[in-house]
Formats: structure tokens, sequence, C-alpha cells
């Protein structure tokens, strides 16, 4: 079958915090009258309403994806699909992260993260207590602007 989902991504948790006097309304309609066809349609919006906020999100992803694919590409010369991924895996990453999945040295790491940091396109770095994190700036604002929404 195709196009099914490998884990679940949809965070229908939102819908129903932002629905939330809905949500235990109609859940109580259940209890008390049995009236399953308003809470069923109830959690079928929720549902379409976050699987289309998911697609949206996931888009852009690709999208910001693409986009450092190229542009890093285009103006590195330590591209690699593997450094791409390591960006791409959490919103932010370390050196630590990237000399485990790229398998380079500690400074080879270091160089690869603080050039795109310095760039400004791609990365912030950001030191929290004697680490260095380095922010993917297209995935945060990707996933802050969701979570504002």
């Amino acid at each position: 079958m195709k196009e099914r989902l490998d884990i679940p991504v949809l965070y229908l948790s939102r819908y129903i915090i932002r629905t939330k006097q809905d949500y235990y309304r109609l859940l109580q309609d259940v209890r008390d009258t049995g009236a399953w066809e308003e809470w069923i349609l109830y959690i079928l919006t929720g549902i379409e309403q976050t699987s289309r906020q998911t697609i949206r999100i996931v888009q852009d992803i690709q999208q910001a994806l693409m986009t450092y694919k190229h542009q890093i590409r285009n103006d590195f010369r330590f591209y690699s699909q593997d450094l791409i991924n390591n960006l791409f895996f959490h919103p932010y990453t370390k050196i630590d992260f990237v000399m485990r999945d790229l398998k380079v040295s500690r400074l080879t790491a270091t160089k690869y993260l603080d050039a795109l940091a310095e760039d400004e396109r791609f990365l912030k770095k950001a030191k929290i207590g004697r680490s260095n994190y380095y922010i993917n700036i297209a995935l945060f604002n990707i996933l802050a602007k969701e979570e504002a929404e």
C-alpha cells in the first residue's frame, strides 16, 4: 500500500488544547446522551486540520533542506549529504554530533560548523554552559512559526 506513515507525525494534542472547551463539552455529551456523531466530527476536523498543517511543515522543511543543500554545495568545499542530514536531524547540532555522523575530527567538525555560523544564512552559534550549539536557522523558524499559530 502506498503513502502510509511509517511513524505517527500528527500532533493532534495542539488542536485539542486550542479547542479545549469544545473537547470537554462534546466528550461530556457522549457520556450524557451518547452524542457520538458530533464527537466523531470534532475529532475528524482535528485530524484534517492537523494533517494539513503537518503537510505544510514537511514541505517547508523539504524546501529548506534543498536550499541548504544547494547553497552549501555551491559556497563551501566541505559539502556532504551527511552534513545536510545532520543539520536537519534536529533544530540544532553540536560538534560531537558532526564528529559522530561525518566521522571527522573535532577540529574539522568545529571548522565546518563555525564557517556555516559565520556565514549567517545557515546556523546561529549559541554557547550554553560549556557547550556550543549550532541552531539551524531555517528549521528553527519553521518550527517556531508553527508553534506560534
